[in-house]
């Protein structure tokens, strides 16, 4: 048996070795795999603070489109009622065309928006998708409702105060789509809670 001998300088050369290596892959490691982070984290670099907003906005649109289409393609397919499956029907076609528009609007502006669906949207997706039969119905016109009243006011807030005066049009332009969508969401509340 033949004991290979090792210097100093030949240890120390392969930890350093080793080392970087370890570093390298390391930095080419994502801190997250989340699509609305990696947006926000792209545009803090681009923009100034007051640009970084009406920025933000578009981020928080595009991601509250994003988890629209897929809980309404949810609802499709999991809606007992007919109402709540054509809620879910209109929820998908409308926020496909609005988030098409936010797309076009965001490239024109340089804006980084989230392009699959969020953790937040994974989050909310499961938590319908683990409801029981009976209640998803019910759970869905809720979270139909919670969701566009919540939507509606940073929509108003934007069309009012944003500072770039293409995203205020887009943001006030469709404010009757989102105020539609939260009375529609509101009468399948209603008959859900009625059966």
């Amino acid at each position: 048996m033949k004991i290979q001998r090792y210097n100093g300088n030949t240890l120390v050369k392969g930890f350093l070795i080793l080392a970087v290596t370890m570093g390298l892959a390391s930095c080419g490691k994502k801190k997250t795999d989340d699509s609305k982070a990696v947006a926000e984290e792209h545009n803090e670099a681009k923009f100034d603070k007051a640009d970084e907003k009406d920025a933000q906005f578009l981020v928080n649109a595009a991601e509250i489109n994003l988890e629209e289409i897929q809980l309404g393609q949810l609802a499709q397919k999991n809606g007992m009622m007919p109402d709540v499956r054509e809620l879910g029907k209109a929820m998908e076609g409308e926020h496909t065309k609005a988030l098409a528009a936010l797309k076009q609007l965001a490239a024109k502006k340089l804006i980084t928006v989230p392009v699959v669906l969020t953790q937040n949207g994974q989050d909310a997706y499961q938590k319908l998708m683990d409801k029981p039969a009976k209640d998803f119905d019910k759970a869905y016109c809720d979270m139909m409702v919670d969701g566009h009243k919540k939507v509606v006011d940073k929509f108003e807030s934007m069309a009012a105060d944003g500072k770039d005066s293409d995203i205020r049009s887009w943001a006030s332009s469709m404010l009757p789509i989102l105020r539609s969508h939260l009375d529609h969401a509101m009468v399948c509340q209603a008959k859900c809670t009625k059966g």
